[in-house]
């Protein structure tokens, strides 16, 4: 893996793949680099496609204290690395990055975002946001990174037989050690809420897509969404979960990347 220094010094692992216009991943929680490289190896054949640890994750460093801007700063890193017209894909709250990237005026050409769970509606959901929150950040700060995990898990609906299961499979460990990026991609999703007013200042044309098997809050995020931005596009990939296939959503980024 190559290196780009960050505006505060933090070094951000990448690797590129293929030839082509230029093309970022932006993984979402939990992912690193590899975790984006099935997705980047069936784009490489026309893109020269980068895939990254983000901060605090792999390869990567950890500069503290965290803030959101700083991973803004990231991707603005490897967007200058490429040197020119550069097309952002973000999958979750790494879709949530993107757009705020996007917002504080990260050059992109175009932008295609999977699934950014802004799934915050009501006060009740609000409340519910908050305490994950204070919860995240006790656990963290008692250094309980197990119990930050099995949070996350139970946040997105995990039964706990099958966190259990998780908690036995080879990669707990590597769970367990980025554990405290929750915390950053915590902070980068906000209160939860679609930010509206915010997502008004895109200006690159985005799609939007949804898987059509996601829950149902998921689905209509990805709808507010694209209808937030100026030049916003949707699609529902018919049977997809927010885990989608990248066989299937390969071919919808290539249409549009090349367009």
């Amino acid at each position: 893996m190559s290196k780009v220094i960050s505006r505060d010094g933090t070094p951000i692992a990448f690797e590129r793949r293929g030839e082509g216009a230029p093309l970022v991943l932006v993984g979402g929680t939990f992912s690193t680099g590899s975790s984006e490289a099935p997705l980047a190896a069936l784009l490489a054949p026309r893109f020269s496609v980068v895939t990254y640890d983000r901060r605090g994750r792999g390869a990567s460093g950890d500069t503290c204290p965290y803030a959101v801007a700083r991973e803004v700063e990231d991707l603005a890193a490897l967007v200058d690395e490429e040197r020119g017209p550069v097309s952002v894909y973000g999958m979750s709250s790494g879709a949530a990055l993107a757009l705020e990237a996007a917002a504080s005026g990260v050059p992109m050409d175009r932008l295609a975002l999977y699934e950014p769970p802004f799934t915050v509606v009501d006060d009740q959901d609000r409340a519910a946001k908050a305490r994950y929150s204070a919860r995240l950040a006790a656990l963290l700060s008692a250094g309980d990174h197990e119990g930050a995990v099995d949070l996350f898990m139970t946040l997105v609906g995990m039964p706990a037989e099958v966190r259990a299961q998780v908690r036995k499979a080879p990669m707990w460990p590597e769970l367990v050690a980025m554990a405290h990026t929750l915390a950053h991609d915590d902070a980068v999703m906000g209160d939860g809420t679609v930010p509206v007013e915010r997502l008004g200042s895109v200006r690159p044309p985005v799609l939007v897509v949804e898987g059509g098997a996601s829950p149902q809050a998921m689905r209509e995020a990805a709808r507010r969404v694209a209808k937030s931005v100026r030049r916003g596009r949707h699609r529902t990939l018919t049977g997809q979960v927010h885990d989608v296939a990248p066989q299937v959503l390969a071919p919808v980024l290539r249409e549009f990347f090349a367009a």
